[in-house]
């Protein structure tokens, strides 16, 4: 099974920035956590700080993997594009938050990806990106 892992703005900076909402550790050192847990999926890994990029990595997985994980970062507020990106691909995608981000500012309550995403995990930590490896794995063997 593959699986993309698609991460947005500023999660490059994830056990830097603002360690009391987003952890202490980076991303990189969980994609080793996540590998260790599923040794049967194979992981790519994208992170962008550029909304284009993220809406090329969309269309690259979206018709070679199995499943993609999507954080969109700041972007999932604002970009009817990476919206539409969703809708023109076969594959599922699920829609990853680290933070909840409907106990946050008003205006991250709203999505342009949620109602194109198989679903949505918010507020469970980085072990939402594990929660949705199981929801494809479990899917695919079934």
């Amino acid at each position: 099974m593959k699986i993309a892992i698609i991460n947005g703005p500023n999660l490059n900076l994830l056990g830097k920035r603002e360690p009391e909402l987003y952890g202490d550790m980076s991303f990189e050192e969980y994609l080793q956590e996540l590998k260790s847990k599923f040794p049967a999926v194979t992981f790519s890994y994208f992170q962008s700080n550029v909304e284009g990029e993220i809406i090329n990595a969309i269309q690259d997985a979206g018709f070679t993997a199995d499943g993609i994980l999507l954080n969109p970062g700041g972007y999932t507020h604002t970009s009817v594009a990476i919206g539409d990106a969703i809708a023109a691909i076969p594959c599922e995608v699920v829609e990853v938050h680290i933070s909840n981000i409907f106990s946050r500012e008003e205006f991250r309550k709203i999505s342009y990806v949620s109602d194109r995403a198989a679903g949505v995990i918010s507020g469970l930590g980085l072990s939402g990106y594990a929660l949705a490896v199981a929801y494809f794995t479990e899917k695919g063997n079934t």
